[in-house]
């Protein structure tokens, strides 16, 4: 099992699926709760420069009190700012990776990280072997599947890039960053 998969016993086999009707609308879930965790739940999910009046509709606030949380969010290094007017935000993705990257370090050793890439790693070579290239985005699903249902080609290559954007976080958690307090060690990867 690598060590991002949900582990086996996450669910038992007998239970019956849930019933979505029951379920509560993420509508609902995003209106409940403090500003402060509506907003960050917005902000993780702004791709795009957004402007404070939309961010403030997203998470059912007033404006003002959306713009302090974004002035905030900013200082922390969660969002980018981009100036004009109006004023809009977005995520920043190097904040998010860094704190995936720091989770790994923090939840494993050094040694389950080596693990787990080198793992990915010779899962990575044996799609690049299959697929006859080093990058899933240079193999054409059209000409794959040829030789391949489109919607198993579509889920290798699926696998594959995942598996490439995990030895990427795995080689930066056990590379250059100890955690707190540690000192990096030789590795043989």
């Amino acid at each position: 099992m690598d060590i991002t998969d949900i582990p086996d016993d996450a669910y038992a086999g007998d239970e019956a699926p849930p019933d979505i009707d029951e379920l509560e609308s993420p509508d609902s879930l995003l209106k409940g709760g403090p500003i402060r965790e509506r907003l960050l739940d917005v902000v993780t999910e702004l791709r795009t420069p957004t402007k404070v009046s939309d961010i403030a509709d997203l998470a059912d606030c007033d404006t003002e009190t959306a713009r302090d949380y974004l002035e905030w969010f900013d200082e922390m290094g969660l969002v980018h700012r981009h100036s004009g007017r109006p004023v809009r935000y977005e995520r920043n993705d190097a904040y998010f990776e860094w704190r995936r990257i720091d989770r790994i370090r923090e939840d494993y050793s050094e040694q389950e990280i080596v693990e787990a890439l080198s793992d990915a790693i010779d899962q990575i070579e044996d799609y690049r072997e299959q697929f006859e290239a080093d990058d899933p985005d240079a193999v054409s699903l059209v000409e794959v599947s040829r030789d391949m249902a489109t919607e198993d080609a579509w889920e290798a290559l699926s696998e594959w890039k995942t598996l490439e954007r995990r030895a990427a976080l795995l080689d930066a958690a056990r590379r250059d960053h100890p955690v707190s307090g540690g000192t990096p060690g030789p590795i043989d990867a």
